[in-house]
C-alpha cells in the first residue's frame, strides 16, 4: 500500500475533522500536540533510555568541507530508538500532521504547494537556508 499524497491526507482530515473545526481550536491543538512530541522524546530519554542526549557546545572548523562540517556538529543523540518508542513517536507525530493538515485546510492552503516551495527555496539558498 501506497502512502497518501499530502493532498490526500488534507482532504481525508477535512472528512474527519468535526469537533475542532475553529482556527483557534487548531491552533491550540497544534501547539498540544507539538508538545506531545516533545514529551515523546524526552520520555525516550528520561525513562526508556533507548537514547541518550549528550549536548555540548557545537564546534565548527572553518576549513572543513560540508561533511566534515556536519560530522563535526553532530545531533547531540546516541543510541536508537526502541520499537515501543518509535512507535509513541511516530503516533504523535501523526497527531501533529493531522492538525497541521487541519490548520491548512481552515486556511485554504495546500500542504504540496508548502513543501515544493520550501524545496525550490532550499535548493536556491542551500547552505544559507539557516534551517
Amino acid at each position: 500500500m501506497s502512502a497518501p499524497s499530502l493532498q490526500a491526507f488534507q482532504d481525508q482530515v477535512s472528512e474527519l475533522l468535526l469537533r475542532h473545526r475553529s482556527l483557534l481550536d487548531v491552533l491550540s491543538k497544534t501547539g498540544q500536540s507539538n508538545a506531545s512530541v516533545n514529551r515523546a522524546v524526552t520520555k525516550a530519554i528520561t525513562e526508556c533510555g533507548c537514547i541518550e542526549l549528550h549536548a555540548t557546545k557545537q564546534t565548527f572548523d572553518m576549513g572543513a568541507d560540508l561533511e566534515q562540517a556536519k560530522e563535526l556538529a553532530g545531533t547531540h543523540v546516541d543510541g536508537q530508538l526502541c520499537e515501543n518508542c518509535r512507535e509513541a513517536i511516530s503516533s504523535e507525530l501523526g497527531r501533529n500532521l493531522f492538525y497541521m493538515s487541519a490548520m491548512a485546510n481552515l486556511l485554504d492552503i495546500q500542504l504540496d504547494e508548502v513543501v515544493i516551495k520550501e524545496s525550490q527555496k532550499c535548493s536556491t539558498l542551500g547552505l544559507f537556508n539557516l534551517s
